[in-house]
């Protein structure tokens, strides 16, 4: 009976559709002139088609015609959606078309590839994968796919941003809900004009947003993430259900009273386990040190598996099981390292967060499933203490650039609530460098260099110890310097630091061929062997976006370099010394009993700044990254 109903829901919705849909035939010469500039891609249908039947079931359909204008495009080419128990793809269709809108080539269904969501090694999951390509690299050329697939459980709907990425321009998109009359859809629009098109039907409602002709647009460098910059709109159900489970999200309270639901009974520890955590606290006096005990045990009895079976994308394996196993996933260990504190008499929650350097911002007034991460915070007086519980690393109380700065859901039963993790201001992201350094005759420079980096600036370094091997780490520092032709000696890592703020100790012995060049009796040479700023700006065109500096951070450079004995100088750049709302910036030189000594200082400002200032920010990059290449001439003495 199911599948009866079901296939002539699908008869009905195909034949209501195909009145909205343009003709199948998508000639390039038809794309307005405005939108091919700056564009790798042309969306010419981008549609969502939504049917919500209760508050656990919906049909979905996607269907999407793109235009690929050039090999940057091709990311946009393939098809792959993903699917699992609660996601169940009924039909995909696809067709290729050549520049002038002639079929090519259609999607058969042996053709499709199937592949499971796991990566064999840290990965457990029962998501799997429809894949297709047409591999077609005749530009531009046009594909066109057509998917549809039932939700059995809602917990979020698709996102819809047309304007997916830089590059990208659209002709056409549109998202289209069907929702009983007495269903409540939620939603939240960003840079959209007006209001949805609403119209009540017979049994139902329909909502309706569309987006026309929006021409491509370029990445600029230091701009508020894309999701800031380009019409959005985020859809979230009321009253929800799945797998079994019923809840509401209308408030965080009520998203988090639905979560704290999925924990409840797993934090039972078993009776070894027990008998630990009060051996491991027996002698220690504050709940701060205890803390950091035991989150040392669980980083030596624990290791990080994501883990996506059904419910449990959501629910976590109990602490039982962890404890056990040895492993889980964010909100499995979390809930583990919750238990292991409980355990000790001290309270601590597990806090839902955005992880990673994209779109890590949590829409605050739009309660709903935005989440990819779990950690830990356990509340004090002054400084809460946050626990990133995938690590087997990383200190107690560091949350780093992945989870830091940014909201939480602090997952409670009665006071669930937004609350911010660590900032990690200016002068706690510090890098000291100090080079002791040797000239020969020929020009080959001899280093020894030392660089000690706090907060965000060892992130990387903190990864390379501890995710590296000895080659690895050997062939990341063959390419990590702009220098010609050199070689490393050896090199030795070393941490240092506190919890709250850790430390990394890069010590290196390096070689550089013909770093400087001799010619008759001058030699010429930049002082500033490492530090030399990457980025030069151009003014082609006016800024359209915000200036965002995440974060700010402190360097300095301490560089001495003996000279072979006879050279005297003949020319040393001026010093320099620059200071605005980006930042501060000085270098300068001298020369002593053979030795060249430069001193080179940047201190960059976290902030937002007006496009306005864009041109302001050229000129302070453009001297730096010409100070930053000076180099002093010497001239060798007659004998």
């Amino acid at each position: 009976m199911k599948t009866i109903v079901v296939k002539k829901f699908w008869i009905l919705l195909t034949a209501v559709l195909a009145a909205t849909v343009t003709k199948a035939e998508y000639p390039v010469s038809s794309i307005p002139e405005g939108l091919l500039k700056k564009a790798d891609v042309i969306k010419r249908l981008d549609e969502i088609y939504i049917t919500v039947r209760n508050s656990g079931r919906a049909f979905c359909r996607l269907h999407y015609v793109y235009t690929i204008l050039n090999e940057a495009g091709n990311r946009h080419a393939g098809l792959v959606m993903g699917y699992d128990k609660f996601n169940v793809i009924n039909e995909i269709s696809g067709v290729l078309y050549n520049a002038e809108g002639k079929k090519i080539k259609t999607v058969k269904k042996k053709d499709i590839q199937d592949v499971s969501g796991t990566d064999g090694a840290s990965l457990i999951t029962d998501a799997r994968y429809k894949v297709y390509d047409f591999y077609c690299r005749e530009y531009p050329y046009t594909v066109e796919y057509d998917v549809t697939f039932e939700m059995n459980g809602i917990f979020s709907f698709p996102e819809w941003m047309p304007q997916s990425r830089p590059r990208v321009s659209v002709e056409s998109s549109r998202l289209v809900f069907d929702v009983p009359k007495n269903y409540k859809l939620r939603y939240k629009m960003f840079l959209y004009n007006g209001q949805p098109e609403i119209k009540d039907n017979k049994n139902s409602q329909t909502y309706t947003w569309q987006l026309t002709n929006v021409a491509a647009r370029a990445e600029e460098l230091y701009a508020p993430e894309w999701n800031q910059l380009v019409t959005r709109v985020l859809t979230a159900p009321s009253d929800f259900e799945i797998g079994g489970y019923k809840g509401n999200m209308d408030t965080w309270q009520n998203f988090g009273k639905f979560t704290s639901m999925l924990y409840v009974g797993r934090d039972v520890l078993p009776e070894t386990v027990k008998a630990k955590v009060q051996e491991l606290i027996k002698d220690i006096k504050t709940d701060r040190e205890k803390v950091g005990v035991l989150y040392r045990y669980m980083q030596q009895n624990s290791r990080y598996i994501s883990i996506q079976l059904g419910i449990g994308g959501w629910q976590p394996l109990d602490a039982a099981y962890v404890a056990e196993k040895k492993y889980g996933d964010c909100k499995a260990l979390s809930n583990y390292m919750v238990a292991l504190l409980k355990e000790a008499g001290i309270k601590a929650y597990v806090a839902l967060i955005i992880g990673g350097s994209d779109d890590k911002d949590v829409v605050s007034d739009f309660s709903s499933n935005q989440f990819n991460h779990a950690v830990v915070c356990v509340p004090a007086d002054k400084d809460s203490i946050w626990l990133e519980c995938t690590s087997q690393t990383v200190e107690p109380g560091y949350m780093g650039s992945f989870t830091g700065n940014r909201e939480a859901l602090l997952i409670s039963d009665m006071n669930s609530r937004l609350v911010r993790t660590p900032v990690y201001s200016q002068s706690k992201n510090i890098q000291h460098r100090v080079i002791d350094a040797s000239l020969d005759a020929n020009g080959n420079l001899t280093a020894s260099v030392v660089t000690n980096s706090t907060g965000l600036l060892q992130d990387d370094l903190h990864s390379v110890i501890h995710d590296l091997t000895n080659e690895e780490k050997q062939k990341r520092l063959r390419n990590e310097f702009s220098l010609p032709n050199y070689e490393i000696g050896s090199f030795v890592y070393k941490e240092a630091g506190s919890n709250n703020l850790p430390a990394v100790i890069e010590k290196v012995q390096l070689v550089s061929k013909d770093y400087a060049s001799v010619t008759g009796k001058r030699l010429f040479i930049n002082p500033n062997i490492l530090s030399r700023h990457g980025v030069k700006l151009t003014e082609d065109e006016q800024r359209q976006n915000e200036i965002v500096y995440e974060y700010g951070f402190r360097t300095a450079d301490t560089v001495t370099i003996k000279i072979p004995p006879g050279y005297s100088v003949e020319a040393m750049p001026k010093p320099v010394q620059m200071d605005n709302a980006f930042g501060t910036y000085s270098i300068q030189y001298s020369y002593k009993d053979g030795i060249i000594t430069m001193i080179r200082r940047y201190d960059r400002n976290s902030g937002r700044f007006p496009p306005g200032d864009y041109q302001k920010m050229v000129t302070f990059y453009n001297a730096v990254y010409k100070a930053d290449r000076a180099r002093m001439v010497l001239v060798k003495g007659e004998e």
